[in-house]
């Protein structure tokens, strides 16, 4: 059932105050620091010194004043960020107090957050076994609260998920190089090419959310499980260590899986949880520290 409109603005009321405490707290200057701008942007002209690239001389008004002027470029700092959420049925799901869905909102409320502070334009993809909405970059407050409004509005479905032809239609509407964070839980199958061809285009951050009752099954004896894709029922005798155990492998052997995709394309993926032990953002500082660290060696700074 979708939100009456009172109840929604409320969990987005909520959802900002939550994730402006936590940026406020956690992320406060690590945004800025871990994504690259489009590129690099003319600034000012200032006298030589010695020690300066000689090539970059601004010889016209060298010509004018009579002694050496350099010009100096700054990084570009507007982004493109692009926020592509799952809201196949799967995400309904939540064995505790919250569901993918809410983690995924709020993470996104995080981000975008962060996003707007910093100038960047957001933009917004939902996604099924189809395109459910599409929100183009917009810069503002305003457009960052439009897009956790959508993610939280969306009726629950029973779709499946179509992570490659959701791919493709980003590839063909983002021209421009983005940050795109991929929020799924990732059930879906033969999308690998497709998240090659965008990984090369764009900076792509893949965030995995996932319940703990989908890695491991409770004792919990006959239990009438739903596929909430495909509203198929199949009963389950949990009460059997054999098929826990079983169950635990298969999806520990899943999860490997995914993360060796993500490493031999070189994506950078965070691993979240509806358990309210493993909060997220704890997960997002540690990305960004590790983003931080790697860009600075490869600048050779400290």
């Amino acid at each position: 059932m979708p939100l009456d409109v009172h109840e929604l603005m409320k969990q987005v009321g909520r959802i900002r105050v939550v994730t402006s405490r936590l940026m406020d707290e956690h992320l406060s200057g690590e945004y800025k620091s871990v994504f690259k701008g489009q590129g690099i942007e003319f600034d000012e002209v200032r006298e030589y010194t010695p020690g300066d690239d000689v090539r970059s001389i601004d010889w016209n008004v060298t010509a004018r004043m009579g002694h050496p002027y350099v010009k100096r470029f700054c990084e570009e700092r507007e982004l493109t960020i692009l926020f592509v959420v799952d809201i196949s049925g799967s995400q309904s799901f939540g064995s505790g107090d919250r569901s993918k869905a809410e983690v995924a909102a709020e993470l996104t409320g995080l981000l975008a957050l962060s996003a707007v502070r910093n100038q960047d334009k957001v933009g917004l993809v939902l996604f099924s076994d189809r395109i459910e909405r599409y929100l183009p970059p917009r810069k503002g407050r305003t457009a960052v609260l439009r897009l956790v409004r959508e993610v939280l509005a969306m009726e629950e479905t029973r779709r499946g998920t179509d992570l490659a032809g959701t791919l493709r239609f980003l590839n063909r509407v983002q021209k421009r190089r983005a940050v795109v964070f991929l929020v799924s839980d990732f059930i879906a199958e033969n999308y690998e090419k497709e998240l090659r061809a965008t990984a090369r285009h764009h900076d792509v951050l893949c965030a995995r959310i996932q319940d703990p009752r989908e890695r491991e099954l409770p004792d919990a004896g006959l239990v009438e499980l739903e596929d909430p894709e495909t509203g198929a029922l199949v009963m389950v005798d949990t009460g059997s260590r054999r098929l826990r155990d079983g169950f635990r492998v298969s999806a520990a052997a899943e999860n490997a899986a995914l993360t060796q995709t993500f490493r031999r394309l070189r994506i950078d993926a965070l691993d979240l949880s509806t358990d309210p032990d493993r909060p997220f953002v704890k997960e997002v500082h540690r990305l960004f520290q590790q983003r931080k660290h790697r860009r600075r060696a490869r600048s050779g700074t400290r």
